[in-house]
């Protein structure tokens, strides 16, 4: 039995009909480009460090940092926005989207308050992607040891 009466399902069709098709190149090829761009700013930001003595593994981690606050820095003045609705996944990929996740719920919430506001809120979109990532890398690691034995 379906869930569905035949006039629901004869406005889905129609809905389906007239709803515009998105752009698929053009969004495919704004996800590439801004990406790309974000991670070869990324390998800009390496190569300046190692130039200063360090070596790629080093020169990681200050990378991360710089390109954290890039990200949070573009969110903050509103920029990271504009790029996320041209580019859409290109800007959520890179390690600044990691950076746009956090600081926008912050934002959003910033008139609750720095405790109940900010504080609370700033992991909302973040926070499940941590714990997860952090589980599965340990799982896995385990994995690897056990299999390493």
């Amino acid at each position: 039995m379906s869930a569905f009466t035949k006039e629901q399902k004869d406005y889905q069709n129609l809905v389906k009909q007239k709803r515009p098709k998105p752009p698929m190149l053009k969004n495919i090829i704004a996800a590439f480009a801004v990406g790309g761009t974000i991670c070869a700013i990324g390998q800009v930001i390496l190569n300046f460090f190692v130039s200063r003595g360090m070596t790629p593994e080093q020169a990681g981690a200050p990378t991360s940092i710089v390109m954290i606050f890039l990200g949070a820095l573009l969110t903050g003045l509103g920029v990271y926005d504009k790029i996320g609705k041209f580019a859409g996944a290109g800007s959520v990929v890179p390690i600044t989207g990691f950076a746009n996740s956090i600081v926008s719920p912050a934002m959003e919430f910033k008139r609750e308050g720095y405790v109940f506001g900010v504080a609370a809120k700033m992991f909302v979109i973040a926070g499940p992607v941590l714990v997860y990532g952090i589980n599965s890398a340990t799982i896995i690691g385990l994995i690897y040891y056990l299999i390493k034995l």
